[in-house]
Order: C-alpha cells, then sequence, then structure tokens
C-alpha cells in the first residue's frame, strides 16, 4: 500500500500525534512553519521524532527559498529560485556558483539537525502560473535544466536526496492547485517539449531520487489528475522515462486533491496510481485518513531517501567552517548581483 507522511499540529509532538504516528503506513512527517519556534526547539522536536519513530522515519521540509521558507533565521534566508535564473541572463557561470551554494547551504543546514530531505527543487516552468511564479528557475525550460542540474549535484554533495516537483509540469496552468483545479488543456506533444523538459533530463543524468506530483488534470492526455493518473505515473514515468525512484503525491489537503472525493478516496486513487508516498499535510487530515486503514499491514520506510550529513552533527552548522566558506561565497555572489545592478 502507499506510504503517508503526516503534517503535525505545534512545536511540540502531543501524546495522540505518536500513538497516530505509530500507524506501520506512516513513514514520515513533514514540517511547516507552524512546528518551528526556534532553532533549539526545532532541533528537540526531531530529535524525539527519530526517538519515537526511528533514524529511518523521514523528517521533510519545503525549504526553498523565498516565499516558499519554513524556517526563519539562524537558517539562511534564502532567496527565490528565480533570482538564479535571473543572473544567468547577466552572468551564467555567476549563477552556476549561485544554485551551487543555495543548494549546499539549504541542505546541508536541514541535514546537520536530521531533517532528511527538503521537497526540492521546483522544476516547473515559470509560465503564468499564480503558484509558481518565482519558484521557479526561469520562464526558459532550457535555463530550468541547466541549473537544476547545478542545484542537484549541490543537494547530492552535501548529503541530500532530490525531489523534483511538480511532474509533469505545473508552471503553465494559471490556477492556484492549492485553492482550484487547474486544467492543462494542451497535448502531450506540447507538455513534452517544454514542461517535461528539465525532468527527462535530470532523470537521464540520474539526479532525482524522488518525484513530487501535480494536482493539476492534463485534459487532452488523461482526464485524471497527474497524482492520481496511472498513465502519469506509470505508463510515463516509469515506462517512458526510466524513472526508478519514490513517486510522491503532492498534499491530498489541496483544493484540486478532492477531485476524486474525500480523503480515503484521494488516498485510494494514489495506491491506484502507483505513488509510492502520499502527502497528508495537517494532523486533522491524517486522523481522517489513518482512522479507516488497516493497522495489521506491512510497515513502510525509504532508507534510501534518508539523509547523511557531511557536517558535524556535534556543534551547531553555523560554527563548521565549510559552512561559514559557503555561507561567506553566498554573501559574495549576492553582493555581486546587487552591484551589477546599480
Amino acid at each position: 500500500m502507499t506510504a503517508i507522511i503526516c503534517g503535525i499540529q505545534s512545536t511540540k509532538l502531543l501524546p495522540e500525534e505518536i500513538s497516530l504516528l505509530k500507524h506501520p503506513l506512516v513513514c514520515g512527517v513533514i514540517l511547516f512553519k507552524r512546528n518551528f519556534e526556534n532553532y533549539s526547539q526545532l532541533k528537540v522536536l526531531i530529535q524525539e521524532i527519530k526517538s519515537h519513530f526511528g533514524d529511518d522515519f523521514l523528517v521533510t521540509v519545503d525549504q526553498e527559498g523565498g516565499r516558499v521558507r519554513r524556517f526563519d533565521l539562524p537558517f539562511t534566508r534564502l532567496p527565490p529560485l528565480l533570482d538564479i535564473g535571473n543572473t544567468h541572463n547577466q552572468n551564467k557561470d555567476l549563477a552556476k556558483s549561485f544554485a551551487h551554494t543555495h543548494a549546499w547551504l539549504m541542505a546541508s543546514e536541514l541535514l546537520s539537525i536530521s531533517i532528511d530531505m527538503s521537497f526540492a527543487p521546483v522544476l516547473d516552468i515559470d509560465n503564468g502560473s499564480n503558484v509558481i511564479g518565482d519558484r521557479a528557475f526561469s520562464d526558459n525550460a532550457d535555463i530550468v535544466t541547466e541549473l537544476a542540474d547545478y542545484y542537484c549535484r549541490s543537494m547530492h554533495d552535501a548529503g541530500m536526496k532530490t525531489t523534483a516537483k511538480h511532474f509533469p509540469g505545473h508552471g503553465t496552468v494559471v490556477a492556484d492547485s492549492h485553492f482550484d483545479l487547474p486544467i492543462d488543456d494542451r497535448s502531450f506533444e506540447e507538455i513534452e517539449k517544454l514542461d517535461l523538459q528539465p525532468f527527462v533530463t535530470l532523470i537521464k543524468n540520474k539526479l532525482v531520487d524522488a518525484i513530487m506530483m501535480s494536482h493539476v488534470i492534463y485534459s487532452k492526455a488523461c482526464q485524471q489528475a497527474a497524482g492520481y493518473s496511472k498513465f502519469w505515473c506509470q505508463d510515463v514515468l516509469r515506462n517512458k522515462y526510466g524513472f526508478e525512484g519514490v513517486i510522491i503525491s503532492d498534499d491530498l489537503g489541496m483544493k484540486a486533491a478532492d477531485c476524486v472525493g474525500d480523503v480515503h478516496a484521494r488516498y485510494q486513487a494514489c495506491i491506484d496510481s502507483g505513488c509510492d508516498i502520499a502527502l497528508a499535510c495537517t494532523m486533522e487530515l491524517s486522523q481522517e485518513l489513518l482512522s479507516k486503514l488497516p493497522t495489521k499491514t506491512a510497515k513502510r520506510r525509504f532508507p534510501q531517501l534518508i539523509g547523511k550529513s557531511k557536517l558535524s552533527k556535534s556543534k551547531d552548522f553555523w560554527q563548521n567552517s565549510t559552512w561559514q566558506a559557503v555561507r561567506k561565497s553566498m554573501v559574495a555572489i549576492q553582493a555581486e548581483i546587487y552591484n551589477s545592478t546599480k
């Protein structure tokens, strides 16, 4: 059966959450701003999660940069990916360095406190979507592909697995799937020539460990939303492009996700499509979903996604000389970008 990553309510792990998260289908948690008060509190929370559920229990987050940044200082206030893409328009080598330092800092900081994955990078094309926008590297598929390649290599260098999102591409539909059901009426051939280019190239280059599906209906290719679609998950992603990694649904609590019914129908649709992991990003949704799922089932774990920090965990990340050097490089890159625009 499809595994589940759950959201938790606050800055502490509650007794009822501990009981719920022991369900064998739960393979991890996803953290949000509501779970972050400060650095020390976050470390304690993660240590508690790992102590209850094991080192192979995934702790995940969306720490993309820009407006999708769940943890504030002392974590680096990473800019949006579009800043990297805009730099590429002026100085390609500087943009590559920018992508490398951005990814390395993001991954290293999280891994140093045993957060296994940030669901990154975004491979969508900035082509008019209300929800993507500056979360994308560029409106040019070649630039997205080039910069994402550097980004993924840097995440791997830091010890973190990559999650390419949102397959097969959310950047060309205007509607925000958090609040609406986006429908993309382009042909498969049009989507493949634009949106799919970064995914296909990075899969071929063995740089993608997991893929997050979009809650978008691509009506000329399939009448089901991509994460619920055997066509997209199996026929295209697995069979046509040879992806062997982990397939993850976007949040089952998003408005677009309810196109097939209640949370149990959404979860069943993930099973039918062949998604390996479904996201239930609130505890309320997790409780509703897990209440009717069998407890006598095989335990689900994904050890291949567990992060391995290259920084010593015996001291805080900002005390590490390697982090200090990379952070200094990031500051210098941003200063050069600023000065070039004056």
